[in-house]
């Protein structure tokens, strides 16, 4: 939508998304890294594309210009024993996973250089995917050590530097005021990341809420939401409106004032509103948020695919456990040292009132079976009408004979 509408597009960092790799077989062995692959970057609208496939625990191991490698593997790397953490695979001749981090930055550094000098009067579009601080966990020798806390913590150090060196560069170049920059991450704290080590600094990296990356609890789902914008938002506000981050593609859309397709971003509204200053108040204020713009309602799933809804101060979970990693789960992780729960002796479903237990404490479920039946239906409607917003009604990729959909019964 960026590139329609005049952008120059730059990616510089992970995709993650699958590539179409020309291979002979179906393992990595099988690959033909010497040929371009396809539905990359470059298919999505991006003009330039540095970095990786997927994130950096994952091979393969080599760098990735545009739609190809840049050096055909030739060795492998085994397995990595905690606390580094990568999966075992190919490896290109010029690729070292310390380099990952500083080269992404310095490719972001440089694309901002490029737009500067050009002067043509086009706007860019940069998406960084940073693999930091995502395993493995491996800040640079300049951060070792520079937290006196945990290697983690010393790798978001160094993330949090990258990203004053990128802000200083848009001021350097005068393109500050009118760039809109968002600071945010994919999940909650995964718990490969040690949780038992911060605790010993008493830092709860979930902040109080249930859960971890891969959950249905809001310590899967609550992430940083940093919003940049000189010319438009106001320095030291904050919000506590319900905003997920696929509202960035509506949200792009009503700054450039283009209609979206009605087979496009199904589930998206637009926040421009509260840049702008509605639903805004100063940070420490302690003053209530004034109306929150238009979504009151949000799907999240974790990561056995489990559904949940959130509408107003009720979220309701359509699984009996975390449906991901924390207890309860028949399944824990390694890193939480959980008990494995039979999630048959739990009720079939949990709600929670954010407003009164955001830490997610006590499912009222058996209290308010009207609201139960309220955000279920709302769920169910919402996957039949394959969109949650208005709009002409999508095609359902899912239907009722998909287990994980098989809940949708209980709300006729």
């Amino acid at each position: 939508m960026l590139k329609e509408n005049g952008y120059t597009t730059g990616i510089f960092g992970k995709w993650h998304l699958g590539l179409d790799w020309t291979r002979t077989g179906t393992q990595l062995e099988n690959v033909d890294f010497a040929q371009p692959f396809a539905n990359g970057p470059l298919a999505y609208g991006f003009d330039r594309f540095f970095g990786i496939s997927a994130s950096l625990d994952m091979p393969p191991y080599v760098w990735l210009a545009n739609d190809r490698a840049t050096a055909v593997p030739t060795g492998t790397i085994a397995d990595s024993p905690v606390p580094k953490l990568w999966r075992g695979g190919p490896m290109g001749p010029d690729f070292k996973m310390e380099d990952v981090q500083p080269r992404l930055i310095e490719k972001s550094l440089a694309f901002f250089a490029e737009r500067a000098a050009a002067r043509d009067g086009k706007p860019f579009f940069l998406y960084l995917p940073l693999a930091a601080p995502h395993t493995p966990i491996l800040p640079t020798r300049e951060f070792e050590g520079k937290t006196h806390t945990t290697s983690y913590g010393d790798f978001v150090s160094q993330v949090d530097a990258d990203v004053g060196r990128l802000l200083a560069a848009l001021e350097k170049h005068g393109l500050a005021k009118n760039t809109l920059i968002i600071f945010t991450s994919d999940n909650g704290f995964a718990p490969a990341a040690n949780v038992p080590a911060h605790a010993k600094f008493k830092h709860d990296p979930s902040a109080g809420f249930r859960g971890y990356k891969s959950d249905l609890f809001e310590g899967g789902h609550r992430v940083p939401f940093i919003a940049h914008w000189p010319a438009t938002i106001k320095a030291g506000t904050t919000t506590h409106a319900l905003v997920e981050q696929l509202d960035l593609f509506a949200t792009c859309a009503e700054i450039l004032n283009t209609q979206i397709a009605a087979t496009a971003a199904e589930d998206s509204i637009s926040f421009l509103s509260l840049l702008r200053g509605g639903g805004v108040m100063p940070i420490g204020s302690g003053v209530s948020p004034l109306i929150a713009p238009a979504r009151t309602s949000l799907v999240s799933h974790s990561a056995e695919g489990r559904f949940a809804i959130r509408d107003g101060r009720w979220k309701l979970l359509l699984w009996p456990g975390s449906g991901g990693w924390s207890s309860p789960t028949p399944a824990p992780s390694q890193w939480l040292q959980t008990q494995r729960t039979d999630l048959a002796t739990l009720p079939p479903f949990q709600l929670y009132d954010l407003t009164a237990d955001p830490a997610e404490t006590t499912n009222v479920a058996s209290a308010h079976p009207e609201i139960v039946q309220r955000l279920g239906r709302l769920l169910r409607a919402d996957i039949e009408r394959g969109r949650s917003t208005p709009g002409t009604p999508q095609p359902a990729t899912v239907g009722t004979d998909w287990p994980q959909t098989a809940w949708m019964k209980d709300f006729p």
